[in-house]
C-alpha cells in the first residue's frame, strides 16, 4: 500500500483499540493539533485526506496552545480510566517546545499522551531551516530532545521503515498502566512527506488487552503477615483504586477488617465522603482525623500511590509505621522500604487479608470519631455571610452534585482536598502532581469531552486564568458546555502566603502597577477578566457575596453554553494545614521574621525519616 509516513501513521491509529474486562474502546480517539511548515504538508495532509472531522476515523480538533491541548488530552484520558488517549500535533521549532509543560504532566501523573512534533529535514538538504536549533556538538541534535526526559518512549523517525517499529512500541507503552506517560515520536517534515510500500497487516484493526495483574502468592503471604501483625493500619488510597475500577472493592476491604481510609489527591472520591471508614484526605493538605491517625498508625497500606511529599507532609507524617505498597507499577511499590505487592489495585483488594483479621476495634472507633469532628469543621468552613473561598467552594460542592470539578494550582487544591464532599468517583478532578498553573480550562474541555453527560465545573484562579484561557474559545467552537468559576484575588493569594511565611515579603504576588517607589505596590492593575472571558466568547456572569454566586450557579447550570462566573472572594475562612511542608527557608539573613521562619524550619525537619 504506497502512503506517505503522516498518511500511514494516521491511518495505523484510527485502528487500534485497548480492551479490559471484555470492554473495548479507541486507544486513540482523535487528533489536537496547530499547524505550521512542519507538519501542515504531512500529518496535517494525511488527517485533511482521511476526513477530519467527529465522524472519521481519527477525528482532528483544532487547539489554541500546543501546552494546552496536552492538558485536555491528559484531563480526557483520567477521565476515562487511562484506557483512551489523544495525539497532539504541532509543527517544529516553538510549537513542539510548547508540548514539554504538557508531556511533563502527563509523565509525573502517569497519563498516556501520544505526542507528534514536526522535526527538521532528515536529510538536510535544505541547511539550517527555520526554527532548527543549531548544536555545534552534533547534528543531531534538535529542540525535541528537550522532550526525552519528560517522555516514557521518545524515537525520532528519519526514515519511513522506522514507522511500524515505533509505532507497536508506542502503543505498547500508551496502553501500560505500569510504564505510561508521555509517548513522542518526532516527525521530520521532509519523512512525513515521503512515501513508502507499507504491509496491510499494519493497518489491521489491532486490540491492546490491558491487563490486572494479580498479586503473587508469596508476595501475598508476606502482605497479610504484615496485616496479622498490625493493631492500627490506615489505608492510603491513591489515583490507582480509580484508575483500576477498585472503587466498590476498597469500601468493602475496609468494612471487612475495621480499617480507616485517607485519600491522596488523585485518590479522592475513591470512597464516599460520609463511609464510616473514610476519615478524608491524608498529607500536608490533609484533614485533622486523617493526619492524626497517620502520625498514629503502625501500618501504612498504599494502594495506588507514588507517595508524593505533600502525601506523607515531607516524610514526617507517617513514623515508624512499616508500609505495604499495592500498586501496578513496582517503582512506586518499592518506595519507603515497602512491602512491594505489586498487582492491580481492584485484584489486589479482592486477594488481600487475612480471614477473620480486623484492625484493633478502639482504632476503628477512634477513626469513626475523629472523621465525624472534622465533618463538623468541614461544615463551618462552608458556612459563612462572606464569599469567602471555602464558602465558595460549599456553594460549588452542592450545584455540582452528580457533575465534575476540575482545578490544578494555588490554594483551591488544599481547601478542595481537605474540604470536598465527593458523591461519585469521578467527580474530583484535581490536577497535583504537577500542580500545573493553566491546566483547568483545558482540562475542563478534555473532562466534557470524555464525559459529555456530566456537568463540568472549572475552578480557576486569575493567576491561572491569564496564564491560559484560550481554550475558551476551543470550547465556543466545539459547543461543549462548561461553568469556569473564575475566582479573582488579585494575584497569586497562594504563593503570596507561602511567600510571607519564608520571608520573602510577598514579592511578586499582586497585581499593581509599577509604584513611585520604584516598587510593584503602585494601584491594582485594571485588568478586566470578565471583559476577556466575554471576548473569547463565552457569557459572563458577576457574582460579589454568597447569595449572587449562588443565583449565578443556578444560571451558569441551566445555560447551554460555556458560562464563566466571574466571583471576587474575600481573604480567610478556610482550616489551616494539619502537617508540615519542606520549603526551605533561607539559612541567614538581616530580617527579624525570617530568622524566625528559619528557625521553625530546623524544627520541623527533624521530625523528617528516611522511611527505610
Amino acid at each position: 500500500m504506497r502512503l506517505t509516513t503522516a498518511q500511514a501513521l494516521v491511518r495505523f491509529l484510527a485502528a487500534q483499540w485497548t480492551e479490559r474486562d471484555g470492554t473495548e474502546q479507541r486507544l486513540i480517539e482523535g487528533c489536537f493539533g496547530i499547524f505550521g511548515h512542519g507538519n501542515v504538508a504531512g500529518i496535517g495532509q494525511a488527517l485533511a485526506e482521511q476526513g477530519a472531522g467527529l465522524h472519521d476515523p481519527l477525528p482532528y480538533y483544532l487547539a489554541r496552545n500546543e501546552q494546552a491541548m496536552v492538558h485536555t488530552a491528559v484531563a480526557y484520558a483520567r477521565t476515562r480510566d487511562r484506557l483512551s488517549a489523544f495525539a497532539c500535533t504541532t509543527s517544529i521549532g516553538p510549537g513542539a517546545t510548547n508540548l514539554v509543560t504538557g508531556a511533563a504532566l502527563a509523565t509525573i501523573n502517569r497519563l498516556p499522551v501520544l505526542l507528534l512534533p514536526g522535526d527538521v529535514f532528515a536529510t538536510r538538504a535544505a541547511g539550517t531551516v527555520l526554527q532548527e536549533l543549531e548544536d555545534p556538538r552534533s547534528h543531531d541534535v534538535t529542540v525535541n530532545d528537550c522532550l526525552r526526559p519528560v517522555s516514557r518512549f521518545f524515537d525520532r523517525i528519519d526514515r519511513p521503515e522506522q514507522l511500524p517499529a515505533a509505532l507497536m512500541a508506542a502503543m505498547r507503552v500508551l496502553s501500560d498502566p505500569a510504564e505510561t506517560g508521555a509517548v513522542t515520536l518526532a516527525l521530520p517534515q521532509d519523512v512525513q512527506a515521503e512515501a513508502a510500500d507499507w504491509p496491510e497487516e499494519l493497518f489491521a484493526r489491532r486490540v491492546w488487552h490491558v491487563a490486572r495483574p494479580v498479586p503473587e502468592p508469596a508476595a501475598l503471604e508476606r502482605a497479610n503477615a504484615l496485616l496479622r501483625g498490625s493493631r492500627r493500619p490506615l489505608i492510603v488510597a491513591g489515583g490507582g483504586v480509580k484508575y483500576s475500577g477498585a472503587c466498590a472493592d476498597l469500601p468493602a476491604f475496609a468494612e471487612r477488617h475495621g480499617i480507616p481510609v485517607a485519600e491522596t489527591q488523585a485518590g479522592k472520591g475513591a470512597m464516599p465522603y460520609d463511609h464510616p471508614c473514610a476519615v478524608g484526605a491524608i498529607g500536608h493538605t490533609g484533614t485533622a482525623a486523617a493526619v492524626a491517625l497517620a502520625r498514629e498508625a503502625d501500618l501504612v497500606i498504599g494502594v495506588g500511590t507514588r507517595y508524593t511529599d505533600f502525601t506523607t507532609a515531607s516524610r514526617t507524617l507517617f513514623g515508624r509505621a512499616r508500609f505495604l505498597n499495592v500498586n501496578v507499577a513496582a517503582f512506586d511499590a518499592a518506595k519507603h522500604a515497602g512491602e512491594m505487592l505489586v498487582a492491580d489495585a481492584r485484584q489486589a483488594l479482592r486477594a488481600l487479608g487475612p480471614d477473620g483479621w480486623r484492625a484493633d476495634p478502639e482504632w476503628s472507633g477512634r477513626a469513626a470519631s475523629l472523621s465525624r469532628s472534622w465533618q463538623e469543621v468541614a461544615a463551618r468552613a462552608y458556612a459563612g455571610e462572606e464569599l469567602t473561598q471555602p464558602v465558595l467552594l460549599g456553594l460549588v460542592n452542592e450545584a455540582a452534585r452528580g457533575g465534575v470539578v476540575v482545578n490544578a494550582a494555588g490554594s483551591m487544591p488544599g481547601d478542595l482536598h481537605r474540604l470536598w464532599r465527593a458523591d461519585h468517583p469521578a467527580q474530583y478532578h484535581v490536577e497535583y502532581g504537577y500542580s500545573c498553573m493553566g491546566y483547568e480550562i483545558a482540562g475542563g474541555l478534555g473532562v466534557k469531552l470524555a464525559v459529555p453527560e456530566r456537568e463540568v465545573f472549572v475552578l480557576v484562579g486569575d493567576g491561572s486564568y491569564l496564564m491560559m484561557a484560550q481554550e475558551l474559545a476551543t470550547a465556543v467552537q466545539e459547543g461543549v458546555k462548561l461553568v469556569v468559576v473564575l475566582v479573582d484575588n488579585g494575584g497569586f493569594a497562594s504563593i503570596g502566603a507561602l511567600s510571607e511565611a519564608v520571608g520573602a515579603a510577598r514579592l511578586g504576588t499582586a497585581y499593581r502597577a509599577r509604584g513611585g517607589s520604584g516598587h510593584l505596590d503602585g494601584d491594582p492593575l485594571p485588568t478586566d477578566l470578565a471583559l476577556n472571558a466575554a471576548s473569547l466568547g463565552a457569557d459572563v456572569l458577576t457574582a460579589g457575596d454568597p447569595d449572587a454566586f449562588r443565583q449565578a450557579l443556578e444560571k451558569a447550570v441551566a445555560a447551554t453554553r460555556t458560562t464563566v462566573i466571574h466571583a471576587r472572594t474575600v481573604p480567610g475562612g478556610g482550616p489551616e494545614a494539619q502537617a508540615w511542608w519542606d520549603v526551605p527557608v533561607a539559612e541567614v539573613s538581616g530580617r527579624a521574621e525570617v530568622r524566625q521562619a528559619r528557625a521553625r524550619y530546623e524544627a520541623a525537619r527533624r521530625d523528617q525519616r528516611p522511611y527505610l
